[in-house]
C-alpha cells in the first residue's frame, strides 16, 4: 500500500505510539478465554431501568474510548500495571426490552464467570444502578457462607420502594435487602447527600441496620478514617467485601457526565486514594462503577475518571502480588 500512497498506513498503524510507554488500551487485551486472570473487566451497557433519561447504556464503549488517553504507570504508588493479568471480557448482552431478562442475564454470566474464573476480581462497568442487584446476588454465591459485606459510594441510598416504579436503578440496594443477599449490617453506605433522599427511605436503612456516613461525614472526619470505620463493619463476620461505587458520589463540579449531579459530594483525590486502599486488601474482590451518562458528558471527563478510579484500585491490587 505505502508504495503506491506515501505515509499512508493501516488505521492501527497511524495512531502515535511511543515505544517507551504502554497504554492501557494496548494493556488490557480481550480474553482468550483461557488465562487465568486476577481481575477482569466486564460490561454491561443497561440504562432502560433507570428512572430519568440515561444514555447509560453506553459508558461500557466511553470508557474503553478512554483507556487510549492513559499509561500502565503511577508515580505516586510507583507501580506499573502492565504485566498484571487483566484481560478485558467484554459485555453481557442485554435483551432489547425486558429488564428482568436482562438481570437474569447479569446473575447467571456472572455465576458462569465465577465457575470458570473462581479466584477473578470482576471490574463491572455498568450501566445504570440496577445492575448491582443481580450481580451481588452471584456474588454471595462464591462464598460458602453466603456471607459478604458491601461498600457502597453513592449520593442515594437506592431503596425505593417496587409499587411505584418497578425494578429501576433506585432500587438495587432494596432488593438485596428484602431477598436476603446480604444483611443490612453488613452494608456501608458512603457518601449519601442531602436533599437527594426522602426520610422514609433513611429510615428504611437504618431500620435494616445499614452503616451509613454523609458526604459530610467525609469532610469532617477524613476518608482515611470513614473507610477504616467501613471496612471494619463490612468484613465483620464476611468472607469478602464487593465495592459498588456509584459515580455521581463525587460533585458535580468534576462529573458533568451523572444523570443526578449534584454539589457537596465527594472530590476525586479521596476516591482515588479510597479505591487504592480498597484494591489492596485481599477481602474486597468485586467493583461495579455505575450511573455515568456520556451522552450528556464534557469531552468524556467523566468516563476519563472512572477509568482513573479504575486504575488506582487496580494499583492497589498489584500489591497483593
Amino acid at each position: 500500500m505505502s508504495s503506491h500512497f506515501p505515509y499512508l498506513t493501516a488505521p492501527e498503524a497511524a495512531v502515535f505510539r511511543d515505544q517507551m510507554e504502554t497504554k492501557v488500551a494496548h494493556w488490557l487485551r480481550q480474553w482468550d478465554g483461557e488465562e487465568r486472570l486476577l481481575a477482569g473487566i466486564v460490561g454491561i451497557p443497561l440504562s432502560k431501568s433507570s428512572i430519568s433519561h440515561s444514555g447509560a447504556f453506553s459508558t461500557p464503549a466511553a470508557v474503553r474510548a478512554a483507556f487510549k488517553s492513559f499509561t500502565t504507570y503511577s508515580m505516586e504508588y510507583d507501580v506499573d500495571l502492565q504485566h498484571l493479568p487483566v484481560r478485558d471480557l467484554g459485555d453481557i448482552r442485554m435483551h432489547a426490552t425486558d429488564i428482568g431478562e436482562c438481570h437474569r442475564r447479569i446473575e447467571e454470566s456472572m455465576q458462569s464467570l465465577y465457575t470458570v474464573q473462581p479466584h477473578i476480581v470482576p471490574i463491572i462497568v455498568g450501566g445504570d444502578h440496577s445492575i448491582t442487584c443481580p450481580s451481588v446476588k452471584a456474588f454471595v454465591e462464591r462464598y460458602s457462607s453466603k456471607k459478604v459485606g458491601i461498600i457502597h459510594f453513592d449520593a442515594h441510598h437506592d431503596v425505593r420502594n417496587f409499587e411505584d416504579g418497578g425494578v429501576t436503578n433506585g432500587t438495587p440496594f432494596r432488593g438485596i435487602l428484602e431477598s436476603g443477599s446480604v444483611e443490612g449490617k453488613h452494608i456501608v453506605q458512603i457518601g449519601i447527600r442531602g436533599f437527594m433522599n426522602s426520610k422514609p427511605y433513611h429510615d428504611y436503612v437504618k431500620s435494616h441496620g445499614v452503616h451509613i456516613y454523609t458526604s459530610r461525614d467525609i469532610r469532617r472526619l477524613g476518608i482515611d478514617a470513614v473507610l477504616d470505620q467501613a471496612v471494619a463493619l463490612a468484613g465483620d463476620g464476611t468472607e469478602a467485601i464487593y465495592v459498588s461505587f456509584d459515580v455521581d458520589v463525587i460533585d458535580q463540579a468534576y462529573a458533568p457526565g451523572c444523570p443526578a449531579v449534584g454539589t457537596g459530594g465527594m472530590n476525586p483525590w479521596d476516591a482515588l486514594d479510597a479505591l487504592y486502599r480498597l484494591g489492596a486488601m485481599p477481602q474486597v474482590q468485586g467493583l461495579d462503577f455505575v450511573c455515568i451518562d456520556p451522552t450528556v458528558d464534557v469531552r468524556n471527563v467523566t468516563s476519563r475518571m472512572a477509568v482513573q478510579f479504575m486504575l488506582s484500585f487496580l494499583s492497589g491490587m498489584a500489591r497483593r502480588c
